[in-house]
């Protein structure tokens, strides 16, 4: 994989990379921070959600956090085009059913890119791109 090579971070993986999570290992961390990383725009919903279900706590509000853990992060966001929208309900084979997974793998795909993940179900997922195994 070259180094300008775009990756596409799983909602996790961005929350993770952004806050220095030690749930991320230092070769993973290594790896994201030679390449260009997005996210897709479903991964703002997510991370809005997890506070909302009390799953993420933040130390200053949600839209701050993902201001700045996208551009000045050097994360750019990858939108929602209609197509992504539609590929979400028409992925090949056998994907599991949680809506902003499908949205995720549709982004990965419509524009090519692997997807940095520790997801199970996408992680086994044999369309997947994945930039790791595991």
């Amino acid at each position: 994989m070259g180094s300008s090579r775009l990756i596409l971070l799983d909602t996790h993986i961005w929350v993770w990379y952004v806050s220095g999570s030690d749930r991320l290992s230092t070769d993973k961390r290594r790896q994201l921070d030679a390449v260009p990383k997005a996210v897709s725009a479903i991964s703002c919903w997510e991370v809005a959600k997890l506070v909302e279900r009390k799953r993420l706590g933040l130390s200053i509000s949600v839209n701050a956090w993902i201001g700045q853990a996208l551009a000045p992060s050097g994360i750019n966001l990858l939108p929602l085009e209609p197509e992504i929208a539609v590929l979400s309900t028409q992925l090949p084979g056998a994907f599991h059913k949680d809506p902003a997974d499908q949205i995720i793998m549709a982004t990965s795909l419509f524009f090519d890119i692997p997807v940095a993940t520790n997801d199970d179900k996408i992680l086994s997922y044999p369309k997947a791109k994945l930039l790791w195994q595991s």
